[in-house]
């Protein structure tokens, strides 16, 4: 296992809520910026979620006001609750760690150093 490692990735029907976390390791998660994106095969990656050490988090506009991205210091993990979910949001979910970048925007969490395996999230109309 790397350090960052997803879970909660699964088949839902529209409408339908998942949680997804990332387990983090070998690096001081609490100074990092933390962040989710993800990829549809054969499309750009998408920076979803983003939210830096002082937890101030931001969004994709495709998926403000149903989403949401937490970070627990203390069991080092991340967190993206999805409600209300859509099937243009089915896609590979990637868990991303960086110290450099703010968490002033979402876009340039495909960017960031660190990314996990991946997780699959399927959304049936």
């Amino acid at each position: 296992q790397g350090p960052l490692v997803e879970s909660g990735g699964g088949s839902v029907q529209f409408g339908g809520s998942l949680t997804l976390s990332c387990g983090v390791s070998g690096f001081d998660f609490r100074r990092y910026t933390m962040g989710w994106f993800r990829q549809v095969l054969g499309k750009e990656r998408e920076g979803v979620a983003v939210i830096g050490s002082d937890e101030d988090p931001a969004y994709a506009g495709s998926v403000k006001g149903r989403f949401t991205i937490t970070r627990d210091k203390a069991k080092n993990t991340l967190y993206l609750q999805m409600n209300n979910l859509k099937p243009d949001d089915t896609a590979m979910y990637y868990c991303a760690a960086d110290d450099y970048y703010s968490s002033y925007s979402a876009y340039n969490v495909p960017y960031f150093d660190h990314r996990g395996q991946g997780t699959q999230v399927t959304v049936a109309s």
